[in-house]
């Protein structure tokens, strides 16, 4: 029986001994070389936990390379009679103490190509183990439901700003099938009232909302009276500055050599 069968069991041992059916949710994950972690804890933190533990593995002929392989420079410590192995692969290469030294940073294996024998040997040469291998999040189960781990990622800026787009989308849904929900209700009573403003104004009718709008349109010279305090209070700090130039204290004359007593020419 292998792995993933034992855990289905499992899991459906434990839906029908709590009669909880939301566990089955699982079942679909179980695929693969995978595994479950259990935990009372936060799950992003969980996440960072699990994320930390990598174990550093070979470059093997034929693996496609998950992340760009690059040799840093310096002392290889590999004998001058391996030079001739450094210029199959066109890594420049010097002669300092008796060692092979690398000159210049060179890019190996590039992310997505697949490992050759030469670049596999010569990492091996190196000491260098250029990938890795840990356990990666798939999924999170949380109270019957199954989701992405980037949700995890979320801040509550994020959700303010999804919230605030799904109101949005709610509200003008609402509004084009002039449907009343708690979103759309303050913009539906506008839009009456300015209905109904626009009817008490073409017609006789009126209302207390609606006969100031009235005085307005009957005496239009209202609109420069209610605009001239605000005109008023935007333009007030220029005339204030008349007067302190007014106020500006003469310059005092120069004094002339006289007054010191000896002229120049003296």
């Amino acid at each position: 029986m292998g792995k993933n069968t034992m855990m289905k069991r499992s899991v459906r041992m434990h839906a029908e001994k709590t009669g909880n059916q939301a566990f089955l949710n699982l079942i679909p994950l179980l695929q693969g070389n995978v595994g479950l972690i259990f935990t009372k804890g936060d799950l992003k933190e969980v996440r960072e936990e699990v994320a930390k533990y990598k174990v550093g593995a070979p470059a093997r002929v034929g693996l496609v390379a998950p992340i760009d392989v690059v040799v840093p420079p310096g002392n290889t410590g590999l004998d001058p009679s391996q030079t001739s192995f450094f210029q199959v692969l066109n890594i420049p290469t010097k002669i300092n103490k008796g060692t092979v030294e690398i000159i210049t940073p060179v890019e190996l294996i590039k992310k997505g190509e697949k490992v050759g024998s030469s670049e596999a040997a010569l990492l091996a040469k190196l000491g260098i183990r250029p990938f890795s291998y840990g356990l990666v999040v798939l999924s999170v189960y949380d109270n019957g439901s199954v989701f992405s781990p980037e949700v995890l990622d979320l801040t509550e800026d994020d959700l303010i700003e999804k919230f605030a787009t799904g109101v949005s989308m709610v509200t003008a849904l609402s509004l084009a099938i002039s449907y009343p929900t708690l979103a759309a209700a303050p913009h539906m009573f506008i839009n009456g009232y300015k209905n109904i403003l626009a009817v008490a104004v073409a017609t006789e009718y009126s209302f207390p909302q609606a006969d100031k709008v009235k005085e307005y349109l009957a005496d239009p010279s209202k609109f420069a009276v209610a605009a001239a305090p605000v005109a008023a209070a935007g333009g007030g700090a220029a005339p204030a500055a008349a007067p302190a130039e007014e106020e500006k204290k003469p310059e005092p004359e120069e004094e002339s050599d006289d007054d010191m007593g000896f002229s120049l020419f003296d």
